[in-house]
């Protein structure tokens, strides 16, 4: 507030030392102008009163009350109301956006939860980076859950960004945590997936068809046919030094041996993505879930490809492979923290698609079965 004030008495000073053909006052409106970027209507109303007040003293010292001056006091009193009533507004728009805000933070915790820390005996960290401003989330997705004596994952990228995209991420991730559960296999669950997938672009179909008519049905599927998720299903048994993919047109994850070179992950036979429901059979994997090496120690990197096709200024793609090895050392959080600030400096701060990345991490301690069954003493021994 000392800056408008401050303003108010420079130009009244100013104004009273100048020749009396010389009129500044009218200048004291720059004082409430300024004020609602950093104060509300009543400071603006304020500073408004005293720009009013300045220009009465000037009009009162500098030959009385002629209609110019009149005019001149007029004038900074109509124009500070009207700043007052922009304040007003200005104030309501905020607190209409502090609701979005809330509301897009509540819809991410309800469609896109958090990973746990802890699974079984993986160390898991996620990140979300949405690209449109005010968003917390958008198409990317990634999810997980606990099935017997495993883990799966899944991670994936609806066609398109942002809250356009957050019906298609929803209906994918709630088919999964409910699926992951009864499919025996990955390629099963792929297959539920697609099936959900399809099921949800068929009803958008139908409702553009109940709303205009048959005229809008061509229109609408082919808009839907361009319609897809990319993803990659991961199951990680506990006891087995392994890891199941099944990739449906999703990146390759990279894998992060404790010793060794940073190796892509890249799949035998790679499905189409979910939702290509004018493929023979859908977009459903075949053969056999491809299997990979996954020690204690091992970190395995889930992204999506906002993160690879991020483009720096001189229009470079940001190079994820060869830059992640030398924070493999940082543990899942870490590593998360250190990709996040590099590839905001690679694209200048401001990412040109949503970008998701997941973080797991074989731990070498003991499953917590195994761990209870030491713990628990059986006939005077322990398991």
């Amino acid at each position: 507030m000392a800056i408008p004030v401050g303003l108010i008495l420079l130009i009244a000073c100013v104004d009273l030392l100048t020749p009396t053909q010389v009129h500044l006052g009218p200048l004291l409106v720059v004082a409430p102008a300024l004020t609602p970027s950093f104060a509300g209507p009543r400071g603006t109303a304020l500073i408004g009163a005293l720009a009013v007040a300045a220009q009465v003293v000037i009009a009162a010292l500098r030959g009385g009350f002629t209609v110019n001056h009149q005019v001149q006091i007029a004038a900074v009193a109509v124009i500070s109301l009207l700043i007052v009533a922009y304040a007003q507004e200005q104030r309501r728009r905020h607190r209409e956006l502090a609701r979005v805000r809330s509301v897009s933070e509540a819809t991410q915790r309800v469609v896109l939860r958090p990973l746990p820390h802890r699974l079984g005996p993986l160390r898991v960290a996620s990140l979300y980076m949405a690209a449109e401003d005010e968003a917390q989330i958008g198409g990317d997705l990634y999810a997980a859950t606990r099935v017997r004596d495993s883990t799966r994952m899944i991670i994936g990228d609806v066609r398109g960004k942002g809250l356009a995209s957050i019906s298609d991420a929803s209906v994918l991730m709630g088919a999964f945590r409910e699926a992951a559960h009864f499919s025996p296999g990955l390629l099963e669950l792929a297959d539920v997936l697609e099936r959900s997938v399809c099921r949800h672009l068929a009803e958008h179909i139908t409702i553009a068809y109940e709303r205009g008519g048959a005229a809008e049905r061509p229109a609408a599927e082919a808009e839907l046919s361009e319609h897809f998720i990319t993803a990659l299903l991961v199951d990680i048994p506990d006891e087995d030094t392994v890891a199941h993919l099944t990739n449906c047109g999703h990146p390759p994850p990279l894998l992060l041996p404790e010793r060794g070179e940073v190796t892509t992950l890249s799949t035998a036979q790679p499905a189409p993505p979910l939702g290509m429901c004018g493929l023979p059979n859908g977009s459903s994997a075949s053969g056999t879930p491809d299997t990979f090496a996954f020690e204690d120690g091992d970190t395995l990197l889930l992204y999506t490809d906002g993160v690879i096709e991020a483009r720096a200024p001189d229009g470079s793609f940001y190079p994820l492979a060869q830059r992640v090895g030398q924070w493999r050392c940082s543990g899942p959080e870490g590593l998360l923290h250190h990709l996040r600030r590099d590839l905001l400096d690679h694209v200048g701060g401001r990412l040109g698609d949503d970008a998701a990345m997941v973080v797991i991490q074989r731990s070498p301690a003991l499953h917590p079965v195994q761990q209870l069954r030491k713990m628990v003493p059986v006939n005077g021994a322990h398991r």
